[in-house]
């Protein structure tokens, strides 16, 4: 399919929509979405992006992309406005489930809970308003209770996170420690961040 099909720019009420019909390559996508903007760099300047269209690409490409069009040409995605009340549905509210391994540079934000298949690795960011849940090895940076939740938690079968921040507290877990190859649970306790697992309870200071 000709490039200029595969990628079109049309516009909604809240801004510019890109709607992507072909090619799965990531990296292809990107060099025909660099070479139009190229062509109408005017058009672009501080335009407004509503969503990326792609019944082709999951949800963790569509967030690469975002990822990759803010960073290099500076284009502003229309989000839902922040609320200032605190998401309480961690029992059972709204859930994003992704089946994908999270790579440098990709980062997910959802105002509910998020359920990770997969792996977060260096470099990736998950940040939800909820719990959030992998299934695999967490070794990015996370935050759940975005916006305020301290009953939150999060959740992974190896958790080695960069970072790890629960509401407004933080815990950078200290280096070359051994990690038990066991499901474990962060969450706050007495005003700390403390992580259990079935046979300890670390407290990150």
């Amino acid at each position: 399919m000709n490039g200029e099909k595969i990628i079109e720019f049309k516009g909604s009420k809240k801004g510019i929509y890109i709607s992507i019909k072909g090619y799965e390559n990531l990296e292809e996508i990107k060099n025909i979405i660099t070479k139009k903007i190229s062509k109408n760099e005017d058009f672009f300047k501080g335009a407004m992006i509503d969503t990326i269209k792609s019944d082709l690409l999951d949800d963790v490409d569509i967030l690469v992309l975002e990822n990759y069009l803010e960073k290099e040409y500076k284009l502003k995605f229309v989000k839902d406005e922040i609320t200032d009340e605190v998401f309480d549905g961690i029992r059972q509210g709204n859930t994003k489930f992704l089946k994908s391994t999270l790579r440098s540079g990709a980062k997910i934000f959802f105002k509910g809970n998020v359920v990770l298949i997969g792996d977060v690795n260096p470099g990736a960011q998950v940040i939800a308003y909820g719990n959030v849940i992998i299934t695999g090895s967490l070794r990015g940076m996370v935050h759940a209770g975005a916006n305020g939740n301290e009953e939150a938690f999060v959740s992974a079968n190896n958790l080695d996170p960069t970072q790890l921040r629960i509401a407004g507290k933080i815990a950078i877990p200290p280096e070359n420690q051994d990690k038990p190859d066991i499901p474990e649970v962060a969450f706050i306790k007495n005003d700390n961040i403390v992580i259990e697992s079935y046979t300890k309870n670390t407290l990150f200071n």
